[in-house]
């Protein structure tokens, strides 16, 4: 894997006493004439030079490790006024003491690294599904074009080729920041990003404008973080305000769309199959195995027709939300047609996986209930006459539980055979996360439980036919399973692909 650091190696010097302009109801103790190159919340990634960000946790305050943080090079702490003795006595030069450190860490990475972000064209992209789908197609669209581009998502983080994998979705505000001044290093020029709900509410992207913000859908998700549907939706939509974006263009094929677009307070270009959609969907052609087309009526009357090679429908709504996007950003509607059309595949999204079987074989990272329904329902449509929809599918541990009825509600009525098993349990107990699925399913309808996910991959794999479709759901790309936090590889392509070539395990 390539060398990517997420700090630049041009650094900048600034003043500690420079910083209390962007920071209201902050102070100085201390040294004003500290200069930083640097910031971060996390102890172990500290450099010589940095600002050190301690704040509470979810277990821990980063307070605890400020020893180490200043042991490692840490010329400052950003606090509360509860720890600020303690970073002093610590040996830091200065202290910047602050209502709520979490909530200051975006503008202070912004001025630490220059405003990277502002010399980007940034495109985020928000919703429950169809997030990382929609930023690969945005990439493209814009390698087309020509630009030099930046990528950050759930499945990887890239800069100008180089990528690694990510470890969420949306990093925290200091890696951010960093991440987007190596970018800038790198002569990078356009980004396109995932902009989860978390990252919102929890200020990640703070200090971020975005040129063109994109709005895909919203369903059941994350109610273990957010208090309801009310809240998960406020959210999101705080990406559609003038303190965090230009332009938004959103997707008004669900409630929550339509309502975001009459709530949005910066200007809204709609998408969708409503009469009322400024880029109106008119028409979907030629779906199948090696994906379709969808025709968007524009707001001038002129028709554009938008190819894509990634299976299902769901994929042709991602496609026409990237290009609206892409053409709202000014970027040439010729290359951006080009670029969507060029992408193959995903990792884990819709990925199809052949090895000489006379059936279809998918694996797709559906993990919510929407998401189950709608990718069932393409395998329908992609199935033979005479052929039957076989998914496997599991939900992850320590995420919303309240999800997992739902979800196996949708395999037992969107497929002719369910698999039951085990996703990541993590550190809940695998059998009650069975269970609860198995309470979402209807009466009358049978499905299978097979723990052991290889196990389970293997029944339906021995069961098709020609004609078939067999869906693996839930884990996508992740390449293992955490089980007790012991996590093994195992990743659903590599399996399904040796089960279906009969390769031993």
């Amino acid at each position: 894997m390539p060398d990517l650091t997420f700090r630049p190696t041009a650094v900048s010097r600034h003043r500690l006493d420079e910083l209390l302009a962007r920071l209201p109801e902050s102070r100085l103790d201390g040294d004003p004439a500290t200069t930083v190159t640097g910031v971060t919340h996390d102890s172990r990634q500290v450099r010589s030079g940095d600002l050190y960000v301690a704040r509470a946790g979810q277990h821990t305050h980063g307070i605890d490790h400020v020893d180490a943080a200043i042991q490692a090079g840490a010329v400052a702490v950003l606090t509360d006024a509860a720890s600020a003795d303690a970073a002093a006595t610590a040996g830091a030069a200065a202290v910047v003491v602050v209502p709520d450190p979490r909530a200051a860490m975006g503008a202070v990475a912004a001025w630490a690294y220059d405003d990277p972000a502002a010399d980007l064209l940034v495109l985020g992209v928000t919703g429950t599904n169809g997030k990382t789908t929609t930023v690969y197609l945005l990439d493209a669209g814009l390698r087309a074009a020509g630009r030099r581009t930046g990528l950050i998502g759930t499945i990887e983080t890239r800069v100008a080729g180089e990528a690694m994998p990510s470890a969420r979705t949306t990093p925290e505000a200091p890696d951010l920041h960093a991440l987007f001044a190596v970018m800038r290093e790198r002569e990078v020029d356009a980004v396109a990003m995932e902009v989860s709900s978390h990252a919102l509410a929890l200020g990640r992207v703070d200090g971020i404008g975005y040129d063109v913000a994109g709005f895909t859908n919203l369903s059941q998700d994350h109610l273990d973080f957010h208090r309801d549907m009310a809240d998960y939706f406020a959210a999101k939509a705080e990406l559609f305000t003038p303190a965090r974006a230009d332009r938004a263009v959103v997707c008004v094929d669900d409630e929550w769309g339509a309502r975001l677009a009459r709530e949005a307070t910066v200007p809204v270009t709609t998408v969708g199959y409503a009469e009322a959609a400024l880029w109106r969907r008119v028409a979907d052609t030629d779906l199948g195995a090696r994906g379709g087309r969808t025709t968007l009526r524009d707001p001038h009357g002129a028709t554009h027709e938008i190819a894509c090679r990634l299976i299902g429908h769901v994929n042709l709504t991602n496609a026409a939300i990237a290009y609206v996007m892409l053409v709202t950003a000014g970027i040439d509607a010729v290359a951006a047609r080009e670029g969507i059309a060029g992408l193959a595949s995903i990792p884990g999204r819709m990925e199809p996986v052949d090895a000489g079987q006379p059936y279809l074989a998918i694996v797709d990272y559906a993990h919510t209930p929407e998401a189950v329904t709608n990718l069932l329902a393409d395998a329908r449509h992609l199935a033979g006459p005479d052929g039957k929809v076989r998914v496997v599918l599991g939900c992850g541990g320590d995420r919303d539980a309240s999800k997992r009825p739902a979800m196996g509600r949708a395999a037992a009525t969107g497929a002719d055979v369910a698999v039951f098993t085990n996703d990541n349990p993590r550190s809940e107990n695998p059998q009650a996360i069975l269970d609860a699925m198995l309470d979402g399913v209807p009466a009358g309808r049978e499905v299978l439980v097979e723990p052991d996910r290889r196990s389970a991959i293997e029944r339906v794999v021995a069961e098709a036919e020609p004609g078939d479709v067999v869906v693996i759901a839930g884990k996508g790309h992740e390449p293992g399973q955490d089980v007790a936090g012991v996590v093994t590889p195992f990743d659903d392509r590599v399996v399904l692909r040796d089960v279906i070539a009969g390769v031993p395990s």
